[in-house]
């Protein structure tokens, strides 16, 4: 019980971090976007990444986490595989899909103002989806899968990501705004903006994998409405932004599908469970998480048996 105990605080901790950073640094992003007129979004968020990856090597400095090599061997075509294998595997029943419908349905009534399509916004919002699933997806396959915690995973994935965006983003807002990033003029109060960004950035970035390694992309994305719904309601009452009895409504219809989706995947999960349901929850523990303090050699043995199962699975 201790355990369960254990594991269960830990995953409302990064439930709560992630929903607290989330929501603060949408807030803090507005105010500077819109407020500050600094619509640079790209290059921020290749800033994010590096003041996250300079934090994450500041506290690898100071032993608060092992960096966690012996993975890179696996190739992109190993990871493909396993994105097949994870939807394969992970298919929602009936009820938990037809509460993620009425989600969807709140959050849309709530959030959805005015729909106007183009060529550019279509492709562009496309290919967010579509890197987004894969992604998360992937995110949380290598974290459960390899034994590797979010800290490390993130230590490693953030500066070439960070990279990527630093020398695209400035194009990509060039083209999006019409605005050269480095032409903008940086007052005092713009700076403060973009550093308390960048702070928070670390929090949501840290929280994500986090989130995504202790329970799956699926229950991220809920979380994620969960996020939109606050950050109108925090809109409205810091921002001043407007608030109509639609978007009431949609919160309300979208904390219902909220409140069927956990009913519904606790009923599913205790289904699966049959006979001694602590053991098995304590077996689950171990194998989907980890320590922050990870080392290489606590998960060696572990490893080796794993990724000659996957191989043979695989292969199969």
């Amino acid at each position: 019980m201790g355990e369960k105990t254990s594991f269960q605080l830990g995953v409302m901790g990064a439930l709560f971090l992630s929903v607290a950073s989330s929501v603060s640094i949408v807030i803090c992003n507005k105010a500077l976007m819109s407020n500050l007129g600094f619509p640079f979004a790209t290059t921020l968020t290749s800033w994010h990444l590096m003041v996250t990856f300079v934090t994450l090597h500041v506290a690898l400095k100071f032993n608060l986490f092992e960096n966690k090599h012996g993975y890179e061997d696996c190739d992109s075509l190993w990871y493909l595989k396993w994105h097949f294998h994870w939807l394969s595997q992970s298919q929602p029943c009936r009820n938990v899909n037809f509460s993620l419908l009425i989600l969807l349905l709140g959050v849309g009534i709530a959030s959805i103002t005015d729909l106007q399509l183009n060529f550019v916004g279509t492709i562009l919002s496309l290919l967010a989806i579509l890197t987004t699933c894969v992604g998360q997806i992937l995110t949380d396959t290598i974290q459960k899968r390899l034994h590797i915690s979010s800290t490390q995973l993130l230590y490693q994935s953030a500066p070439f990501q960070a990279g990527i965006l630093f020398v695209t983003g400035p194009l990509v807002d060039q083209f999006l705004t019409n605005k050269n990033v480095f032409a903008h003029n940086y007052s005092n109060l713009v700076l403060g903006f973009i550093l308390l960004s960048c702070l928070i950035a670390v929090s949501v970035n840290f929280s994500t994998f986090l989130v995504i390694g202790k329970t799956s992309p699926v229950t991220y994305q809920v979380l994620g409405h969960l996020k939109t719904c606050l950050v109108l309601g925090f809109g409205y009452t810091l921002l001043h932004d407007p608030f109509t009895l639609r978007n009431i409504v949609g919160i309300l219809v979208a904390i219902v599908g909220m409140g069927l989706y956990s009913y519904f995947c606790t009923h599913e999960t205790k289904k699966k469970q049959p006979g001694d349901h602590s053991s098995n929850l304590q077996v689950k523990e171990k194998d989907t998480s980890t320590p922050l303090l990870g080392g290489k050699d606590d998960y060696q043995d572990k490893e080796n048996h794993e990724s000659k199962k996957l191989s043979k699975d695989l292969l199969v």
